[in-house]
């Protein structure tokens, strides 16, 4: 049985400061920049192969593209319909590993349903079945059990709507039941990833920017206070997606823009698998109805070209709220209008130029493909080295452990580093079964600097949350499961949601989204977050929604003290 709380995985300010001042004194043996879910997988698979590591972000844990995606871990049927083979056998793998080693208590089955209306032909619709087991045949190759990932069937106009009761059922043949990976939360798993990253010895610093790369380290500014120092290192891994150029001349991408909608409660009532959508005009494009359990849903996603300078966060164009909304009343037997979104998001992957080369030599252009779409471009990820500095670039969210493995494997080589082989594909993460038993199996527990950071806590009069965590943290070997918890918390902390709980009924005024203050003092305490952002932006989605933004964050606030 597990801790309910791996102390050596806290993120907090203190630990940050303390490690801060470390980073500028020491060498280490990879520095990572980039602290999304890639940057965050470096940095656990550099530190799990006893490696020492330092990894910065000028600003948070997923504040790029890893927060804004569609919450999928997909089997990669995409890009088998494109004969990306490899690709796609890449992304069963993958999600495979996240089902069943590392990340269970965020990753789950989910089902999504492709409603059969006079819009999908029934050639489309054989097609897409043929597409749907070949998809399940890639499972298998996977090794994912089935009962971790059902097959695909077909279902009659009444279980269809049963799922979907808002379909419109004038013309409606059924649908077509698939099923696969989904993330709660996107932002979570990278949190998940960086703590563990932590209990393996990474230092894990935000707020920190790489001005300047080279093979030998960075200069670095610290963005709370100005300062600039450097950090030493015998290899740097660059893994800041689609800022990946700003640091590395060599990088060619195309950056594409996927625009999410958040409907209010209510909008689509009963729904309880995702529905893909057919896209007008395209015949093997989809996009998708995501219900959440605060009863909202995203609908998404576009795949629009960017031009010109990469921003920090993205904006939303009015043609895309208009696009997926037509898209969304294709199927609907009630249309939804402008009012009915609550808020929007974008986020912008960092596909390979279509004349880019990957990193086995493959070009990036889908075969027989125009090169002048994004949604053409392969997310097959790209490593490229030389003078110490390793760019990982490319990709998607649900291959992220198989880039970072494959950019330390790069920097070992590069740097004539002493490593063993990589360790991240049964490495369970924070919050999963089994984490702090392989964490202690690395040998990492660091309790003098755990109790530098408590009694730090102490002297700024955090006492009575000082206290709660290491009651919690001591109380011993119990789960959530049979503890009272909340099955909200269990699904978002899995293995820690006990200890969260305590936290929960000692600050239980409620915040929005029937989250607490005393999920956001967990953040503080143990998730790295050092604002009103971090806890409102990524720690939760509460932001996701501009008036409930509002009316939390003198929460938030309150909180950060």
């Amino acid at each position: 049985m597990d801790s309910p709380i791996d102390l050596a995985s806290s993120l907090n300010a203190t630990r940050r400061a303390r490690e801060l001042r470390r980073a500028a004194e020491e060498r280490v043996d990879v520095l990572v920049v980039g602290l999304g879910v890639t940057g965050a997988g470096a940095a656990l698979d550099a530190a799990s192969r006893g490696l020492s590591v330092t990894a910065i972000d000028a600003h948070d844990l997923a504040f790029g593209t890893s927060r804004w995606s569609s919450k999928l871990v997909h089997g990669g049927l995409r890009y088998l319909a494109r004969g990306q083979v490899g690709v796609a056998h890449e992304s069963a793998v993958e999600r495979g590993v996240l089902l069943r080693h590392t990340a269970p208590h965020l990753v789950k089955a989910h089902p999504y349903l492709l409603p059969l209306t006079p819009g999908v032909s029934r050639g489309q619709e054989a097609l897409v079945m043929a597409g749907y087991r070949i998809g399940d045949g890639l499972r298998a190759a996977a090794r994912t059990p089935r009962h971790l990932l059902p097959g695909p069937s077909r279902l009659d106009t009444a279980r269809a709507r049963r799922l979907a009761p808002f379909l419109e059922p004038d013309g409606l043949r059924g649908g077509l039941l698939s099923w696969d990976g989904r993330l709660l939360d996107d932002a979570r798993l990278v949190v998940a990833v960086a703590r563990t990253a932590a209990a393996h010895g990474a230092k894990i610093l935000t707020r920190c920017r790489a001005l300047e790369l080279t093979g030998h380290g960075a200069r670095v500014r610290d963005e709370l206070t100005g300062e600039e120092f450097g950090v030493r290192a015998r290899v740097v891994v660059n893994a800041t997606g689609v800022w990946a150029g700003g640091l590395d001349p060599r990088v060619r991408l195309r950056p594409s823009r996927g625009t999410h909608l958040v409907l209010r409660p209510g909008t689509v009532p009963g729904l309880t698998a995702g529905l893909h959508l057919p896209v007008p005009g395209e015949r093997n494009r989809f996009a998708l109805l995501l219900p959440q359990p605060d009863g909202r849903a995203y609908v998404g996603l576009t795949d629009e070209p960017l031009d010109g300078p990469v921003p920090d966060v993205p904006q939303v164009p009015e043609e895309d709220v208009r696009a997926l909304l037509d898209v969304l009343n294709g199927v609907l037997g009630t249309p939804v209008g402008r009012e009915a979104v609550a808020g929007a998001y974008a986020g912008l992957r960092p596909l390979l130029a279509a004349d880019g080369r990957d990193a086995r030599g493959a070009t990036g252009r889908a075969p027989g493909r125009a090169p002048g779409r994004t949604a053409d471009l392969s997310r097959r990820h790209a490593v490229l080295s030389g003078d110490g500095l390793v760019t990982v670039v490319g990709g998607k969210l649900t291959t992220y452990r198989r880039m970072a493995q494959d950019a330390v494997d790069r920097a070992v080589a590069e740097a004539g580093l002493a490593a063993g082989p990589c360790r991240t594909a049964r490495l369970p993460l924070v919050g999963a079964p089994g984490a702090e038993r392989a964490r202690h199996a690395a040998g990492r527990g660091r309790w003098a600097d755990l109790r530098a950071d408590l009694g730090a806590d102490l002297r700024a009069g955090r006492w009575a949350e000082v206290w709660t965590g290491l009651r919690t943290g001591g109380r011993g070997r119990r789960r959530a499961e049979g503890e009272g918890v909340p099955a909200r918390l269990a699904e978002r902390y899995g293995c820690e949601a006990a200890a969260v709980h305590d936290l929960v009924r000692a600050y239980p005024e409620e915040v929005g989204l029937g989250l607490t203050k005393g999920e956001l003092l967990w953040s503080v305490l143990h998730e790295g977050a050092l604002d009103e952002s971090d806890l409102l932006d990524r720690r939760t989605r509460i932001g996701l929604v501009p008036e409930d933004r509002e009316a939390a964050l003198r929460a938030a606030r309150d909180t950060l003290g």
